[in-house]
């Protein structure tokens, strides 16, 4: 008999077929456990069954610190990546069974996630580490049965990217306030739109300043850039050190965010982020040059023609003087 009632009132049941692991599982109900036991033939008779043995019995926890320790160090950015999953480690909802977790559960997490305050993109972030997670246990890790509940789970809005830019005035008064580690960063970012982490982590073997440009080994696409040098970069570097070895600007990504709320706050400057002169940086290439859209996404680094229009948010005093003649660069409007 394959369904028997054992010690304690519950429903066990046993499938057993040739070619196939042995199938337990304990039901409250005899009507459940039969049912489950006639799901299970079918499927072996189909030739579609996979094993819940694996998801029956490991936790979301698990699963993440798996994840963890054999994928996230193989990432771009492996300590943003780590520093998210191991947020996600503390949850409720990683103390669950994999097995058991419905999409009203992540339903419940992303709703959980927006009363705390935080962003759409945070939250969507979250749940694409959850969903990618669901996805490589089904593929790689032998969980066949394990379905992925974050798919048909909506998503939160994206918040409207920053549009911040530099207004007149600004840029003097940030330089004036910034410390002597901070200002040539400043003025680097401006001429080269690089991130904050690139111009942190730019080491002088990696620049030529003869042929006037600069290789980012890793940004954080993953790819490497080679970033052209305007004669004001130049001039930047060759004012920062004799000594043309190790990081350039000597100042780690962190202090860079420090120094310029320091910055921000001694010049009287209203929420501006060191992130914000990236946003200038691209809208200046568009407006101050004749370089072509292609050649802007190559410095810029822009993976997609669509994330390079949202860094550029140009004038329309700009475009005004542009509609009646004014060629690109040309403009004496600022």
């Amino acid at each position: 008999m394959s369904v028997r009632q054992i010690a304690n009132g519950h429903w066990q049941v046993m499938v057993r077929k040739k070619g196939y692991p042995t199938q337990s599982k304990v039901f409250k109900k005899k009507t459940d456990a039969q049912m489950w036991e006639n799901e299970i033939l079918a499927s072996m008779n189909k030739g579609v069954f996979t094993s819940a043995k694996e998801a029956e019995r490991t936790t979301l926890q698990e699963l993440l610190q798996r994840y963890l320790e054999e994928c996230v160090p193989a990432l771009s950015d492996p300590k943003r990546e780590s520093n998210r999953v191991k947020k996600l480690m503390t949850r409720p909802l990683a103390l669950r069974i994999v097995a058991t977790i419905r999409s009203t559960d992540i339903a419940d997490f992303v709703k959980e996630r927006q009363a705390e305050g935080v962003s759409g993109n945070t939250v969507r972030l979250d749940v694409a580490v959850l969903s990618k997670l669901f996805n490589l246990a089904r593929s790689e890790w032998g969980f066949e049965s394990l379905g992925n509940p974050v798919e048909n789970v909506r998503r939160p809005k994206v918040n409207k990217g920053r549009e911040r830019r530099l207004e007149e005035g600004e840029e003097d008064a940030l330089l004036a306030a910034a410390s002597d580690k901070l200002r040539p960063c400043i003025s680097f970012a401006l001429e080269t739109a690089m991130r904050r982490e690139e111009i942190a982590s730019l080491d002088w073997s990696n620049v030529d300043i003869e042929k006037r440009k600069a290789l980012l080994p890793k940004t954080k696409n993953g790819d490497q850039r080679i970033v052209p040098l305007s004669s004001k970069a130049v001039e930047i570097l060759k004012s920062l050190c004799p000594r043309k070895e190790g990081c350039v600007f000597g100042i780690s990504a962190d202090a860079i965010t420090q120094a310029m709320e320091a910055a921000r706050k001694k010049a009287g400057i209203e929420d501006l982020h060191f992130h914000d002169l990236r946003h200038e940086a691209t809208s200046r290439l568009f407006e101050r040059t004749d370089l072509d859209i292609m050649e802007i996404r190559q410095i810029t680094g822009h993976r997609s023609l669509q994330m390079l229009a949202r860094y550029s948010h140009l004038r329309a005093e700009r475009l005004a003087e542009r509609l009646d003649g004014v060629g690109r660069g040309k403009a004496e409007s600022q």
